[in-house]
């Protein structure tokens, strides 16, 4: 047990007793055992645990360990970036973040070669759906890409291979990660990682919980295993995931699948068309598996709803970038959670003017999502975007971050209903909740009225608590 005194919840300053892992009591004066810990929260405000509903962890351990290109407009700056920050030596050099849909000269494997000749070379895209090798990293993988740049399903093979850094060294980075999530107030995460469920069972107990995902490639050892959405996996704070399916790329690469073609020509990439999607919804959800569909483009997005609907099941539409009015109330109909980034929606406006421009109105429609009653949840997509709910949560209820006028501000979120996305659908801390909490210094909602949505990137977290035990803690 252990009581957590003076906190600050929904105006009031109280005691919160925790037991079991779950909330026993609220109150002041409240009747405890002598011996029950006492923590002094000095008037920390008390939030349910958040949760960041799409990571993709492994992916995000290992770029927080990568050279960051995100800032480069160029090639050329990319690849400088990289020789200024490789370091001596002729092991692989692998960067992370960048974003070619502004460049006026694409990607290709000649400004890598010019940098680096010898030592092999991956740059990892943002969106994490392309990867560009030099030649020599292509001859250490087996590549035969022309340009250097693989896109899409050869991309994500190639970013699993670079995960492979070793069973040890991998689950401490994934450990450390968790532990850095942990201090920004999360208590949980969706895990959508390309790797099998199992990874988890060698693990350390990590410091939030995960809901480990399972791609179609292992969705028949799941159900042989008879393994359940829910599930435990490893420990009391591991267990089994949604299925992802993918239905299309990413604006990003110009491979989302969008009605109106991309100026560039072409409508995207359509990666499993719907008369697979509908049996492969139907065999995980009939064996007790939740299904989560990423879908950016407006046609893809149709395409999953439609799915949805052929199945009678419900789940998570991830990312909902571009969708049409019509589709907006299907959310809603069929009880589809839209699992929506609000990060991407200040990091892509630009790109959007250049690749969606008949589309812009249907692009990033989270108020219209809430406003035709679709279920919401928020994540960061890391290492697409920083693992930091303070981050989305500011960019779903002010789209700018860099100094500019808000884009389309009539698609802002109200603050408590994205403070609830935030945290994985509860609305406060009540008794007999489970212990998933999180204590900061000031009422966001207030940091929001009177300081701005960039406040909110600062908010300080004084602890973080799952079941009850601490897993962040500055008390």
């Amino acid at each position: 047990m252990r009581l957590l005194r003076d906190v600050r919840r929904a105006g009031r300053v109280l005691d919160v007793l925790l037991a079991d892992g779950r909330v026993a009591a609220v109150g002041r004066d409240l009747d405890v055992p002598s011996d029950v810990e006492r923590v002094d929260a000095g008037g920390a405000v008390l939030l349910p645990g958040l949760v960041d509903s799409h990571v993709h962890l492994t992916q995000w351990a290992c770029a927080r360990r990568r050279v960051d290109v995100l800032a480069a407009t160029s090639p050329e700056e990319v690849a400088d970036t990289l020789l200024a920050q490789a370091g001596p030596g002729g092991d692989l050099v692998v960067g992370h973040g960048y974003r070619d849909a502004l460049w006026s000269r694409p990607a290709h494997r000649d400004v890598l070669d010019a940098r680096f000749p010898d030592r092999p070379v991956v740059v990892v895209s943002a969106d994490l759906h392309a990867a560009w090798t030099n030649s020599a990293a292509a001859r250490r993988f087996g590549l035969d890409d022309a340009t250097g740049v693989l896109r899409e399903g050869p991309a994500m093979a190639l970013l699993a291979a670079l995960g492979q850094v070793g069973e040890q060294v991998l689950d401490r980075w994934v450990h450390e990660a968790t532990g850095a999530a942990a201090a920004r107030g999360v208590t949980g995460l969706v895990d959508l990682e390309y790797a099998p469920v199992d990874v988890w069972i060698r693990r350390q107990r990590p410091a939030v919980r995960i809901a480990a995902g399972v791609w179609p490639d292992w969705l028949e050892e799941a159900v042989a295993a008879g393994q359940r959405t829910g599930d435990p996996l490893a420990g009391d704070r591991v267990t089994v995931g949604p299925v992802k399916f993918v239905v299309d790329g990413s604006l990003g690469t110009r491979t989302a699948f969008c009605h109106e073609e991309y100026p560039s020509g072409g409508h995207g990439m359509l990666r499993i068309a719907p008369q697979e999607l509908e049996p492969a919804l139907r065999r995980a959800t009939s064996h007790g598996l939740a299904v989560a569909v990423h879908a950016i483009g407006d046609e893809a997005v149709r395409v999953a709803l439609d799915g949805f609907a052929a199945v009678g099941c419900t789940g998570s539409l991830e990312h909902a970038q571009q969708v049409h009015p019509a589709d907006l109330p299907r959310f809603a109909e069929f009880g589809v959670i839209a699992s929506i980034q609000p990060r991407h929606a200040v990091d892509d406006r630009d790109a959007v003017q250049v690749h969606w421009p008949t589309g812009v109105e249907r692009a990033y429609p989270y108020a219209a999502l809430h406003a035709a009653g679709a279920e919401l949840r928020l994540g960061s997509d890391a290492p697409v975007a920083p693992l930091d709910p303070w981050d989305a949560l500011a960019s779903s209820v002010h789209r700018t971050v860099d100094g500019r006028e808000p884009w389309h501000p009539e698609q802002h979120l109200p603050f408590d209903v994205a403070l609830a996305a935030s945290c994985g659908g509860r609305r406060g801390v009540f008794v007999g909740d489970v212990a998933d909490l999180a204590l900061v210094a000031a009422d966001p909602s207030r940091t929001f009225a009177q300081e701005g949505a960039e406040a909110l990137r600062r908010t300080e977290v004084v602890a973080t608590l799952v079941g009850g035990e601490f897993t962040h803690r500055r008390l």
